[in-house]
């Protein structure tokens, strides 16, 4: 029995990611894009974009916006190219607009992140997902991040399901009217101090949903955020290396 279990072992190899700041990441996954100084019609590139995450003058990507749909890269593929670059959370919401000839990577403002952060929770973090109306893919994306693979509970990052032994709340989905006071609610009971990660396209934005009268995004008008964790959905590397910049970065 031993040995059927070390030849299945052998045979599929080591089933979690040693190092998750390491690995590439396959297939057709889209990360920060890159924008060239190649000249186009500016107008009809932000007219494609069903949330208005093209700017132009520069022509630029609201990261926080944008739902991965790549038509964008489709029409100009000489412009706008998606990489495969996952690290691309940050706390500070102006970093998540790429503009063109920028080629450098989305990273987190350390003096912006909280002391009480790192020295409270840099070995044990415990969160309450909180899905304000969300589609199920950013949720399920965020319950990948605890299977085997990804295994963020080594690194003491877990999602529990009372906000009263949490740190903080993690909020995916645009917020709706009907979800705005449960988000409230769950917010109050995470003892003090406590952080908030929004997770997703729809969390950071509204996404598609932006400007409908069914939502409520005060909740975020009233708290500093402390992570925005961007994509539609996000990849789990993305949210596991997001978190882990937050609460472990070495001054």
């Amino acid at each position: 029995m031993a040995f059927e279990e070390l030849k299945i072992m052998q045979q599929h190899g080591k089933q979690f990611i040693p190092d998750v700041a390491k690995p590439v990441v396959p297939g057709p996954f889209k990360g920060r894009p890159t924008i060239t100084t190649e000249k186009v019609d500016e107008n009809v590139l932000m007219a494609i974009c069903p949330t208005g995450a093209i700017g132009k003058s520069p022509v630029s990507i609201d990261m926080g916006k944008c739902v991965m749909c790549g038509e964008c890269s489709h029409l100009y593929p000489n412009k706008i190219q998606f990489t495969k670059d996952y690290k691309i959370a940050t706390n500070v919401r102006e970093r998540l607009i790429i503009k063109e000839g920028d080629t450098n990577p989305i990273t987190l403002d350390e003096s912006k992140i909280r002391k009480e952060i790192q020295s409270l929770f840099g070995r044990s973090l415990k969160l309450r997902e909180i899905s304000a109306a969300g589609s199920n893919s950013d949720e399920a994306e965020l319950n990948a991040c605890g299977n085997v693979n990804f295994d963020m509970g080594r690194f003491g990052i877990e999602f529990l399901a009372s906000p009263r032994h949490c740190d903080g709340i993690v909020i995916t989905g645009p917020i709706s009217e009907n979800m705005a006071e449960a988000v409230q609610v769950c917010y109050e009971a995470v003892p003090e101090p406590k952080i908030i990660i929004l997770v997703g396209t729809d969390a950071i934005s509204g996404g598609i949903f932006a400007g409908s009268g069914a939502l409520n995004r005060s909740f975020i008008e009233k708290y500093p955020v402390d992570l925005f964790v961007p994509g539609n959905p996000p990849h789990p590397l993305t949210f596991v290396n997001g978190v882990l910049e937050l609460i472990r970065r070495k001054k």
